[in-house]
């Protein structure tokens, strides 16, 4: 069984055009099978920020210990961060910036990722740094520019998921139940 197959049973209470003697609205109850979705609120701000506390101490070697500009430092922080990344979310499934924001990379079995899963997603989260632009009504009147990351399309191509550790029992446990009612 798959994370991606997975589902959630959900009960959800309509309006309908029915009233009771009082005027009051009846709703109506629908039985839905949803898609589980791993992700919880806030994860591009907290991955975005794990990925700054692991790239911050490769810029730091690389400005004091061989002299380079933040410029020059750049390119090979971001090759670095990259390899240490893809060992790391291998062996342990998480890298020193997911550790602190309590994070794990997960593949679509619920197991840490192979190296290979590991080194495309690795190399695909540089497509994650170009924010995307939305505008919105803040008020009557006044509209606003966001800038958001969007930090799921190298997990979407690599099929692995970036869930907090307690969520990560949770969907061991899901996989369980669909491997039980399936056999």
């Amino acid at each position: 069984m798959r994370i991606s197959e997975l589902k959630v049973h959900r009960i959800i209470h309509r309006p309908s055009r029915i009233t009771d003697k009082h005027g009051r609205r009846i709703f109506e109850e629908y039985e839905y099978d949803f898609k589980y979705n791993p992700y919880f609120k806030n994860s591009e701000t907290q991955r975005l920020f794990a990925k700054i506390i692991d790239i911050l101490p490769c810029i730091l070697i690389l400005l004091y210990f061989f002299n380079l500009t933040i410029l020059k430092s750049l390119l090979p922080a971001i090759a670095l961060v990259i390899m240490y990344g893809t060992i790391s979310e291998t062996i342990f499934g998480k890298t020193l910036g997911k550790k602190i924001f309590k994070l794990i990379v997960i593949d679509d079995f619920a197991n840490t990722p192979s190296l290979s899963t590991s080194l495309k997603r690795n190399i695909l989260c540089l497509i994650n740094l170009f924010p995307t632009f939305t505008d919105y009504q803040y008020s009557p009147g006044i509209w606003k520019t966001a800038m958001n990351f969007n930090m799921h399309l190298n997990n979407k191509f690599a099929k692995t998921y970036v869930v907090k550790e307690k969520m990560l029992k949770e969907i061991e446990r899901m996989l369980e139940e669909q491997i039980k009612q399936k056999q």
